[in-house]
Parts: C-alpha cells; structure tokens; sequence
C-alpha cells in the first residue's frame, strides 16, 4: 500500500513545494485535502488540522508535520537521505521547531480557505 500525502493545493506556498516532490522518483498517493472529500474520514483530522500541516498515512498510522515530512522523503530516493538526517535528536527538534513556526505563518496565510475545506 502506497503512503498517501494529504496536502493543500490552494496554498500556492505548499503547492510548489509538493509539485516539485510529484516530479521525482516515487510510489506517493497525493492527495489534495481542498478538494478531496474522503481526505477527512481517511484520517480523522478535521479541516483545521489538515489546512495547520502536512499529514502523510503509511500502514494506517496517520503522521503530521515534520514526522509526515519524514515519512514522505523516505519514499522520494533523492530525499531520503534528508529523512534519516532529520530523525537525529537535537536535528529533529530544531526541525520541529522551525517547520511549526513556518506552519503557523502558512495557517494564518490561508486560513481563509477554512470554511471551504470544512464543507468538502
């Protein structure tokens, strides 16, 4: 079973960056959580959630953030190295950190887009 990425299309910002991972070797399921209906009840993240951060699913576990990032660059040859380089302690922290301040700023960015995405 593929490892799904639940992303959000309508953010021009998170659309470049996975439009770029679409390119590359990869057995990913891309799946755009501002238009896809069944993106919710697949993973039980409401439309806050989905539209805060990444989300990937591999073997029914669902991640979120950095730790989707992780999951999703372990599938991409050419990105892999970066998942085993970020899952160092002190590395994944700093990561940590950093991608939910940047998360932050993305959500108020588009937070607009949260009725739309909570009627899908």
């Amino acid at each position: 079973m593929a490892t799904k990425v639940y992303f959000n299309n309508s953010c021009s910002i998170c659309r470049f960056e996975i439009n770029h991972y679409k390119k590359l070797e990869n057995d990913l399921e891309w799946i755009d959580i501002s238009t896809e209906k069944k993106s919710k009840k697949d993973t039980n993240k409401n439309a806050k959630e989905f539209l805060r951060r990444l989300h990937t699913k591999k073997n029914n576990k669902v991640y979120s953030g950095v730790d989707a990032f992780i999951e999703m660059w372990l599938e991409i040859p050419r990105y892999s190295f970066l998942a085993k380089i970020i899952r160092k302690p002190v590395i994944y922290q700093v990561s940590w950190f950093l991608y939910e301040v940047f998360a932050l700023i993305l959500f108020y960015k588009n937070k607009n887009q949260l009725n739309k995405i909570e009627r899908i």
